[in-house]
């Protein structure tokens, strides 16, 4: 029976008496696009330091692949580009990537071969030869990804991987997790990038002051609440508009008049749990003599999402 790819309950960290993180509990299954997402400060980091065994967590559990966290068993098949590296600036880009297929006990043979298709998947290979403190921030990024991958792992950490990149950068970090997810391969991302989680992820975690406080398939939650913008005639009388907005309220707790376009036309904002309701909206307000010329649904953004969920408040 296949296991899960990560397993945590109430895993908790503390520094100095300080909470870093106080409870953890997720499932990331194998094969998904996992992402990890809150404000700075929220206890994104620690997290996967926890998980990485790279920090030991004050109280809790957690298994890579069934085994325990901290064991380094779990640790053989699994990938990880921090967000803050310091490399090797003095190596070349192969040598870097050498230096760690020898910590991953990769035979030669197989490393020389390794790398150089790796140097190709990154758009590298040019710079096969330069040393490291010749590189770009981007490049670097990029030769940081490469050497995540170097052990063709069955989990991959990716802690704010387009860090620096352009466009182009960042479409090729996106090309480049579809091809591990059609592997596969299990994907851990962190990143502040909302637009490349929305693109890319099959399942989004949001955590907040160390605390994870939704989990769900991003499909279902991009899905499901709705903003409409519906233009419409106004009536002839003011009282006969305010009992049709009235009306509306049995479908939403949220009707707005955004905007009188002129003296006979107006935009009404309202939101929705989904799109089942737009038939009968659409029938009452027809049914009360309303002319309707548009009737446009808008599903929530994953970045209004983050704010309705994770809040505002910036943490220092």
């Amino acid at each position: 029976m296949l296991t899960h790819a990560i397993e945590t309950q109430h895993l908790r960290k503390l520094f100095d008496e300080k909470v870093a993180v106080a409870d953890l509990t997720l499932t990331v299954e194998r094969g998904e696009v996992f992402g990890f997402l809150g404000p700075n400060g929220a206890g994104k980091t620690t997290s996967i330091k926890m998980l990485l065994g790279l920090i030991t967590p004050t109280s809790g559990a957690g298994r890579l692949f069934d085994i325990p966290l901290g064991d380094p068993r779990g640790r053989v098949k699994v990938g990880f580009l921090p967000e803050h590296f310091r490399f090797h600036d003095w190596l070349k880009a192969t040598e870097f990537l050498q230096l760690h297929a020898d910590l991953y006990h990769i035979p030669r043979e197989v490393s020389h071969q390794r790398i150089p298709e790796l140097l190709e998947l990154v758009n590298l290979s040019a710079h096969a030869d330069k040393k490291l403190r010749a590189f770009s921030k981007g490049m670097l990024q990029r030769i940081g990804l490469a050497q995540a991958l170097l052990n063709e792992p069955d989990l991959v950490f990716l802690d704010e991987p387009t860090s620096g990149l352009d466009p182009m950068g960042r479409r090729l970090v996106r090309d480049i997790i579809r091809d591990l997810r059609e592997r596969g391969t299990t994907v851990f991302l962190n990143s502040h990038l909302l637009s490349e989680v929305e693109i890319t992820c099959d399942r989004v975690a949001f955590i907040k002051q160390g605390q994870i406080v939704h989990t769900s398939r991003l499909d279902a939650l991009l899905e499901g609440e709705v903003s409409v913008t519906i233009r419409a005639g106004l009536p002839a009388t003011n009282s006969t508009w305010e009992t049709i907005l009235d009306g509306l309220h049995r479908w939403s707790a949220n009707v707005h008049t955004d905007n009188v376009l002129s003296s006979k036309n107006v935009q009404i904002t309202l939101s929705l749990p989904g799109e089942a309701d737009l038939p009968a909206i659409t029938r009452y307000l027809v049914d009360n003599n309303v002319d309707v010329y548009a009737v446009t649904p808008q599903h929530i953004s994953l970045e209004e999402l983050f704010i309705k969920i994770v809040g505002t408040e910036i943490v220092e």
